[in-house]
């Protein structure tokens, strides 16, 4: 068993140590030490990073009772080396982790909405509520997490028996047995946690969130805290200046100008449609009217830039709605091979031999096949589909 000194002591930085075993873990150079600093994955925290001796360590987990350093290079058994955490990312994590306590506590002593689970991510941190909370119920709970870190409560760490813990009013059942490890911010919350935390609740800073959302029958609540929240404030800053600026209003009335742009662009793009269309005919008409003929079909292999996928599908079903022919239309990213019924090609064989040749992904059905991502000049592409349909056709 490795002595975890973060059980109690989580500000300390460095410590001494003896390497009680090196080996491999998965693959990969780890150590176990007689007593360590370094803070495994468990909890929804995730681990610490840091060195040990000369060489770094990429994670640290908790197996068989024993943290698992995984390092950078081998070690020796028995040697005895100086351990030192990353402390920007240890204290980030004990901001977080004494964030969620004093927010879960806050969801739980308002409107008794017990915390399932609790991740901690890169960039936020989540806990998943038993039930659904309303937006106002949420910002209330946010609050109340506030008021608490800046009354600069204390947040001490305590060891209890089963028999103990029985007596106390610990905010949810503990899942281990044995003795338990607890955290409590003054008459505010008391929790069995084995993870670090800050002394006082004012180093959190403050608690922000960011959005919610419907999960498993709940609520899933996105926060940040301490400096997290300022990253977050510049995102966001940013964000909305950008948008104000691009549309040319006030803050206030950016989310209805939003909606206006969202508005204008769907009708736009339902106007492009039908003019897209009304040309694909006329487009269709002037390309058959200059078609060679093979064995009594209209053969169409031409390159049209400025066509999305989506007008040259528009395209090539007018030309094979009013012909007997069979077309090959390509721009700069897109294909399209289509042909009319009772003419013998197979669309999409013709594009399977293309993107075979050219790179590139498609398919479809044998009488209309489309196609993107296919490499080499456009000429030598449109090339290859006329030589595969007039020899289909010959």
């Amino acid at each position: 068993m490795t002595h975890r000194i973060y059980y109690t002591e989580p500000y300390c930085r460095t410590f001494d140590a003896v390497v009680a075993r090196a080996f491999e873990h998965e693959g990969r150079p780890a150590v176990t030490l007689d007593r360590t600093a370094f803070y495994p994955t468990s909890g929804g925290q995730p681990f610490d990073t840091g060195r040990v001796g000369s060489v770094s360590v990429a994670e640290a987990l908790d197996v068989d009772d024993a943290v698992v350093h995984i390092v950078s290079a081998p070690m020796t058994e028995g040697m005895t080396v100086a351990g030192e955490i990353d402390w920007p990312r240890r204290f980030d994590h004990m901001q977080q982790h004494t964030g969620q306590h004093l927010l879960s506590a806050a969801f739980d002593h308002l409107f008794d909405n017990r915390t399932m689970s609790f991740h901690m991510g890169a960039e936020a941190s989540t806990i998943d509520l038993a039930r659904e909370a309303a937006a106002a119920d949420v910002e209330r709970a946010v609050d109340e997490a506030n008021r608490v870190i800046w009354e600069d409560r204390a947040v001490s760490i305590r060891f209890v028996s089963p028999a103990e813990a029985e007596k106390l009013a610990l905010r949810k059942e503990p899942v281990r047995a044995g003795t338990l490890r607890l955290i409590e911010i003054d008459g505010f919350d008391l929790s069995a946690c084995g993870g670090t935390h800050v002394a006082r609740t004012g180093a959190v800073g403050i608690v922000g969130m960011l959005g919610t959302e419907r999960f498993r029958g709940g609520t899933r609540v996105t926060f940040v805290c301490g400096s997290r929240t300022s990253r977050a404030l510049r995102t966001y800053r940013d964000a909305v200046a950008g948008s104000i600026r691009a549309l040319s209003v006030l803050p206030g009335e950016l989310p209805s100008a939003v909606e206006r742009a969202l508005a204008e662009a769907k009708d736009l793009r339902k106007s492009i449609k039908g003019l897209q269309e009304a040309l694909a005919t006329h487009e269709a008409a002037r390309l058959l009217a200059d078609a060679g003929v093979i064995g009594g079909v209209r053969v169409v292999v031409e390159v049209l830039d400025g066509w999305d996928a989506a007008g040259l599908k528009a395209i090539a079903a007018a030309a094979t709605a009013s012909g007997n022919a069979c077309v090959a239309l390509l721009s700069s990213t897109s294909v399209v091979t289509a042909r009319a019924a009772g003419v013998p090609v197979d669309a999409n064989a013709v594009m399977r031999q293309l993107t075979d040749r050219f790179g590139g992904r498609g398919g479809g059905k044998p009488d209309l096949a489309q196609g993107g991502g296919l490499t080499g000049p456009t000429r030598e592409i449109a090339s290859a589909a006329r030589a595969i349909l007039e020899s289909v056709l010959r």
